[in-house]
Parts: C-alpha cells; sequence; structure tokens
C-alpha cells in the first residue's frame, strides 16, 4: 500500500528515508493518474522494505507540488539521500518504472 504523503510527514518520510523514495503527485479528477494507481500499488508491493513508495495529493498538498515544480500530473519523483534522483511525467508503463527504481539501489 502506497504512503499518503503531506506537506507535515513529507521531509521525515522522504528526504529523511535512508530507502530511495518514489513519490506519485497526482490527484483524484485526473485520468492518467487513475490510470497509474494500479501501478503504483504492484510497485508498492513488489519494492517493499527497499524502495518507499509513496503518494501526493496535489489539490490537498499544493505547496508541495510548487516546492518540486510540479505542473502537470501524473509526475513521479525518485529520490535518493534526500535528493531528486529522477523524473517521469504522464503514464509510465511499470516495466520503465521499475528499471529506474533498480537503478536507485
Amino acid at each position: 500500500m502506497a504512503l499518503e504523503l503531506s506537506e507535515a510527514n513529507f521531509d521525515a518520510e522522504v528526504l529523511q528515508s535512508a530507502q530511495p523514495a518514489l513519490v506519485d503527485f497526482w490527484a483524484p479528477w485526473c485520468g492518467p493518474c487513475r490510470s497509474m494507481a494500479p501501478v503504483i500499488e504492484e510497485l508498492s508491493n513488489e519494492y517493499a522494505g527497499k524502495v518507499k513508495v509513496a503518494k501526493v495529493n496535489v489539490d490537498q498538498n499544493q505547496a508541495l507540488a510548487a516546492r518540486y515544480g510540479v505542473m502537470s500530473i501524473p509526475t513521479l519523483l525518485m529520490f535518493k539521500d534526500g535528493k531528486v534522483a529522477g523524473q517521469v511525467v504522464g503514464f509510465t508503463p511499470k516495466n520503465v518504472l521499475a528499471k529506474k527504481l533498480d537503478g536507485l539501489l
């Protein structure tokens, strides 16, 4: 299950995490975001214990989206050692994301 992030817990869960993280910036009204949801959940299960997989609802966390320059959704940011280590925008196939996550490990 992907972790729900907000401005309150983002830094502790992602930037200060010992594990790499994949953060999905999404919104409930976004069609491609809804298409990505099952892919994000599958990655969350497959990378459990290795990569933290999380979601940020941009409608509820606009300052967080602005902080990372999220202009279109879904935007997926990969973090390692507290820094952005990769980014993909739009629907992205699971195998492409898995390859990027493997590169973080």
